[in-house]
Formats: structure tokens, sequence, C-alpha cells
């Protein structure tokens, strides 16, 4: 009988002293002579006083390394009613790779589980009939699992009808698929699904089951780079534009209509500050008509102002300062057709940027200006000098007079002992005088004429 057993087998008598065994449990015999299993020991009391079947477990250290053995206890007359037994069946099992293979087992299960909810904002299943049959324990879209399970899916996911098919009640593996779902708050979330689907023993469908990502974040990084590019893109473009043009008053009729045709604008206007405070037109592009009351928003503007918006006419207007070392310089404005939306925030970041450029055209043009006004006028009087009368002025009106058969008169005029006045009364007295003659001069001539 013992022989017949696989593994070891003892037949021990109420002493405990053993009686037989078969060739596995020689050892066992050898070990219980010894005492060295108490355990083994505290069944055998137990069964010996009681006849009842005793479980116990125990440990061995082997050549082969630690062994975990269970041993059942039993009295070999079968279980009495509680009369002392005369000898017990001993049956020994080494549990040793069991025990190990479940404690793997749990350890796989536990990494699995650590690594789905790492990398998935919530595991799920859905049955046959649409509805979640399962929810990670955390929850999902800010509701708990008990809120969700139970629940159909197409309560959480905005448009299912746009999913063909949707991931949640797949029939076939599908992997990364972006859709949309609604949180607790009402609010939309991008969901990066993953699924299987459920089949039985006889292949049938039983339900899909799979992981959600929770990519909103990411998405809405990724376009808001995409956005940044784009207006780079449009910034290089129209900056490209405004380089291109030598004359610096063509800088700004390209920037103007770079700018719109960049933003799907109507039109666009770039204004520059005179020096009594007026903002007069320096460019512009597309439809103006209807415009002419703008330059009136402009009274409140300072450096630190940003993009404004108006609505005049049936336009809705996008305007903002354009400056240079902290000072606006002008306006750069553009315009569409009033259709209930606002200005896109790109829009006015573009607009912003392009202002920056401006400012520095602005800024460039009025010193060019500057720099034509000097070089043809005299610092003191602010009259043409020599170079602009016999360089300029008197070649194109002769040429005109000439091409119209029309006359005209030149007259010189020369102070007499000038020199006297500067000796005596010294050079200020000197201007004085000049500044009285050029007063004269001016008094008695035509708006047209040139002096």
């Amino acid at each position: 009988m013992l022989e017949g057993y696989p593994g070891a087998a003892l037949l021990v008598a109420a002493d405990h002293g053993v009686l037989a065994s078969n060739s596995k449990g020689g050892a066992f015999a050898a070990l219980l002579a010894r005492g060295e299993v108490p355990a083994l020991v505290d069944a055998l009391t137990k069964t010996a006083a009681t006849s009842a079947i005793t479980l116990c477990n125990f440990n061995l250290e082997s050549a082969n390394g630690h062994v975990i053995l269970e041993a059942t206890v039993m009295p070999s007359g079968g279980v009495s009613s509680g009369a002392p037994a005369a000898s017990m069946l001993v049956l020994l099992r080494d549990m040793t790779m069991e025990k190990n293979l479940r404690a793997t087992l749990i350890e796989s299960r536990q990494r699995y589980k650590d690594l789905v909810e790492v990398n998935s904002d919530f595991a799920w299943e859905v049955g046959t009939n649409g509805a979640f049959d399962f929810v990670s324990p955390k929850g999902a879209l800010r509701y708990t699992a008990d809120e969700i399970v139970g629940k159909p899916v197409n309560d959480f996911v905005v448009n299912p009808e746009n999913y063909e098919p949707l991931p949640f009640t797949s029939d076939v593996p599908l992997e990364n698929v972006e859709l949309w779902m609604r949180n607790k708050e009402g609010n939309t979330a991008c969901m990066l699904t993953s699924c299987v689907p459920l089949s039985d023993e006889n292949h049938v469908r039983r339900g899909t089951r799979g992981v959600c990502r929770d990519v909103t974040i990411e998405r809405a990084n990724e376009a808001a780079l995409a956005r940044a590019r784009h207006r780079e893109y449009l910034l290089n473009h129209i900056v490209f534009a405004i380089r291109d043009e030598i004359d610096p008053l063509n800088m700004l009729s390209a920037a103007a209509t770079a700018t719109a045709d960049a933003l799907m604008a109507m039109g666009s206007r770039i204004y520059r500050l005179a020096e009594d405070g007026d903002y007069g037109v320096a460019a512009e592009h597309g439809e103006t008509e209807g415009l002419d009351g703008l330059a009136e928003l402009f009274s409140d503007l300072d450096y630190r102002t940003r993009t404004r918006d108006a609505s005049i006419g049936d336009f809705e207007v996008l305007y903002t300062p354009t400056q240079y070392r902290q000072a606006i310089n002008g306006v750069f404005a553009v315009w569409r057709h009033k259709d209930g939306t606002a200005w896109e925030d790109d829009y006015r970041i573009l607009l912003s940027d392009v202002a920056n450029q401006l400012g520095i055209a602005n800024e460039q043009i009025a010193n060019h200006e500057r720099i034509i006004a000097l070089s043809r006028t005299d610092s003191l009087t602010g009259l043409l000098n020599r170079r602009a009368i016999y360089e300029e002025e008197v070649p194109r009106r002769i040429a005109r007079l000439m091409r119209e058969k029309q006359t005209a008169a030149l007259f010189y005029v020369d102070l007499d002992n000038f020199k006297l006045v500067n000796d005596i009364y010294g050079h200020q007295a000197g201007d004085d005088v000049l500044l009285h003659l050029r007063q004269l001069m001016i008094d008695n001539s035509r708006p047209g004429d040139v002096i």
C-alpha cells in the first residue's frame, strides 16, 4: 500500500515509532526518529489522541535548497469517534514548486496590475449589453468605479456614432484610438484607448476589455506648439516681405498686405503718430470703406496696451499699438466682417508680433524722413538749402513749365553788409535777422512758391 503512493509515505505507531515506509519515506523515518520535525510530531500526537485527520506544513533544508512539505496524518484504521488510534498513516507531499508558483503568480499579477495602472488612466471591461462590467478601482473621468459600473458606455462618450467601431464595444482588437469622453464636471477629455474582444470557450463574444489613457494635456500642448509654429511661419513670411522692400513706406504697404492675407482679414491699415499727436494713415490694404473713424479709438493707448477689439459699422476690428523703446509711434489694425465670433488668440499674438516689427519700421521711416529733411533744409530757418533748390526744385519746376508752356520768376535776395551785424551785435543778432527775413519772404509769397 505504501509503495503505491507517489510521494513519501510512512506507517507510524501511536508512540511515533515507524512501523513501515516506502522508498521515499525512509529519510523522513530517520528525521522523525531524531525528533527533527516537531510539526509532524505534533500532528501525530493529535491524530493518535483523537483519531482525526490532521494536516501540517513544515520546512526542510536539503541539498537542493529549501523544501516545503505538507503532511496528512490519518488513523490507519479509518476515522473513528474519538477513540485513540493504534497506528497512523503519514502521507507527505512536496509543496515547494506549488508554493513558489503561487508566489510567482501573485507577484506577476501584482506587477501586471501595477503596470496597467501606471500606463493607463483606467482599465475597463464592457459586457455584450454595452455597459461597464468593470472599471479599475481608482475609477475614471473623476467618477468612482461604483459610479461607472453598470452604466452604458454611450453615457460617457462624446458622439459615439462617429466611431466605427467604438473601442468599448469592438469585436476586433484596436490600439491607440483617440476618442473624446465627458468627465464628472461635464468637461471633455481626450482618451487614448486600446481594446481586445472577449470570447468564451465556444468562441461566442461576451464583451470587450481594454485600457484608456488621458492625453488631453498632451494634445493641447501639441496643438499649441503647432499654432506657435504656424505663427512663426506667418511672421517670418511677413518680416521677409517687409525686408525685401527698399523704400521704407513700401515696407509698410508690404506689411499691411502680407498680414491681412495671413489673418484672412478683409483689410488692414497702418497708422503713424505725427508730432502733433494725430494718427495718419501710412499704408492700407483691402476693403477700407466705412472705417474713417477708426483713429478716434487710439486716444487712450499707451505702450502697455495689448491688442483690442472694436466694432465699427459692419466690421470687427482688431488693433494694437506699434512702439519703439516704450514709446508709441503708430497703430496696426486689421478687420473682418461681423460673424459673431471673437478674434482667435493666435491672431492677437501674431498681430502683436507684427506690430513689434512695425514699431521698428516706423522709427526707421521717421529717421529717414529726418535725414532727408536735414539734407534738404537749412538748420536755422528751415528753408530749402542750395542743393535742394538747384538740384531738385529748379530742374523739376523748369521741366514742368516747359511741358505746360508757362512762365515763372526767380528772385534772388541778398543782405548787404550782413557781416557787420555779426561783427558788431554778435551772431545771435545775425540769426535773428535771418529769421526775420525768412518770415518776410514767407509772408510775401504764395503757398505754391518755393523759398
